[in-house]
């Protein structure tokens, strides 16, 4: 029985299904875990919805900024964007059920047994594991809610706040999302730099990757995460980054988590 974790797939099929065969999944005894990001910019979105869905309790996903971009269309009127692949889920025959069962899919994901939790983006520093975990489940419970769309409507933008200047305050929301789905760099009080989308080195000062403070309160356990595809494969003590740009041609790539062996396949779409 193996654990894996797969980067970015983002509408990417033929690439999963290749990526699968290379690790030899097998659905009776092996997991997979999705650092979300499912869907967009691929051209099979729809297809991949539908085979995570199927897997059951085989596959494990977390929700990305682009899942959250396609419920902001389906359900605030958020304009489709011209690179957006989107458009086969919005019209599936199945639509309603494909994004009822998304929504109902976690922003962080935690496992004690293997001491690892799984997010798209990142984690502030000052955040514990007990604090993200709360903090995931406040927002998760929002978006699962009756006024989904009202809170869809109020954490889409640029929200960069620093951790405790929004504890109590309206934008604790936009701040938590912002950092589980789209935080590359912060500062050192947590504040988000969300405009910068290339490799460490390339984002203005103050800020550094999330994974650089020392003082980082999640230091003891491991994180695996995606978003980042200008990052690639890196890796450090207890911090592994799984998006190696598929979408954008490169490769699709699974970590174990028992062994932390990689497997990468070329882009095959």
């Amino acid at each position: 029985m193996a654990t894996y974790a797969i980067g970015d797939v983002q509408g990417c099929f033929k690439t999963l299904k290749a990526l699968l065969e290379a690790i030899a999944f097998d659905r009776s005894r092996d997991r997979l875990w999705f650092v979300g990001d499912l869907v967009n910019r691929g051209p099979q979105s729809l297809e991949v919805v539908r085979f995570v869905k199927s897997l059951g309790d085989r596959a494990v996903t977390v929700l990305g900024n682009h899942e959250l971009h396609l419920f902001a269309v389906a359900y605030t009127g958020r304009s489709i964007k011209p690179k957006d692949t989107i458009s086969d889920i919005l019209e599936a025959p199945d639509r309603e059920a494909l994004l009822t069962w998304l929504r109902q899919q976690p922003f962080l994901h935690y496992d004690a047994g293997l001491e690892t939790v799984m997010v798209h983006a990142g984690l502030p520093p000052q955040w514990t594991m007990r604090m993200a975990r709360a903090c995931a489940k406040e927002a998760s419970a929002h978006l699962q809610g009756t006024s989904f769309a009202t809170f869809l409507k109020h954490i889409m933008g640029n929200n960069a706040a620093a951790w405790p200047e929004v504890r109590d305050a309206p934008d604790r929301l936009p701040y938590i999302t912002n950092c589980l789905t789209r935080m590359r760099f912060c500062d050192v009080q947590g504040r988000l730099e969300l405009t910068s989308k290339g490799p460490p080195g390339t984002q203005p000062a103050p800020y550094l990757p999330w994974f650089h403070h020392a003082h980082r309160a999640d230091a003891n356990t491991t994180i695996v995460f995606g978003h980042w595809a200008a990052l690639g494969a890196y890796a450090a003590p207890g911090v592994y980054a799984l998006d190696t740009g598929c979408v954008w041609g490169q490769e699709l790539t699974a970590l174990c988590l028992e062994t932390k062996a990689r497997t990468s396949v070329p882009c095959a779409e």
